[in-house]
């Protein structure tokens, strides 16, 4: 885990009225519903696909405390593999002040919140 950074994304927003490319771009990162969270590698190809479908997910890098946390309290297993997402609760005391429709950086929920995600989760899990 450590050798390479992970980022992790978060689904905030619904699907009502999303343009088909966003749904599809959200079905391959398999964030399917509200409150899922994906490791992915923080590389181009993924950033790419993270960075199109920004207005609808909240993302940031992951470090290995909270990975720990999130394979131990939320790890799914199927057969003998990990499932490839997690499901959260919602946060405790809610998103941020203004909501799921403003960026991070204007106080609210949507975007790249950087080493933040870390704390988002721990209220998730």
């Amino acid at each position: 885990m450590s050798e390479e950074q992970k980022l992790a994304v978060i689904r905030i927003r619904g699907s009502i009225g999303l343009k088909k490319d966003i749904k599809d771009t959200l079905s391959m990162l398999n964030l399917h519903r509200n409150n899922y969270c994906v490791v992915v590698p923080n590389n181009d190809n993924y950033l790419g696909m993270v960075k199109k479908v920004k207005d609808y997910v909240t993302y940031g890098e992951l470090d290995d405390e909270t990975y720990k946390l999130l394979v131990e309290k939320r790890g799914e297993k199927k057969g003998d593999k990990l499932k490839k997402f997690f499901r959260l609760s919602p946060p405790k005391k809610g998103f941020e002040r203004k909501g799921v429709k403003i960026p991070f950086k204007k106080k609210g929920a949507i975007g790249y919140r950087a080493g933040k995600i870390n704390d988002l989760i721990k209220r998730m899990v």
